[in-house]
């Protein structure tokens, strides 16, 4: 698995995690740290280009 994105909230980590089900990519999140928000958002290495268009695609875009 390859490190894809540090969300710094839940409302962060679940909208990427959507937006990653959605383009049918799988994915597996990590907490970073005892009682930390952080979360390590992996996906696999063949996935990684899929799962950045889909995080880069302006109707996903947060503006």
């Amino acid at each position: 698995m390859a490190r894809f994105y540090d969300a710094m909230s839940d409302s962060d980590a679940s909208r990427v995690t959507e937006l990653l089900k959605e383009g049918g990519v799988e994915y597996s999140i990590q907490i970073l740290g005892d009682g930390a928000h952080l979360k390590e958002i992996l996906v696999a290495e063949e996935d990684l280009a899929a799962a950045e268009r889909l995080l880069c695609t302006p109707a996903h875009k947060n503006t």
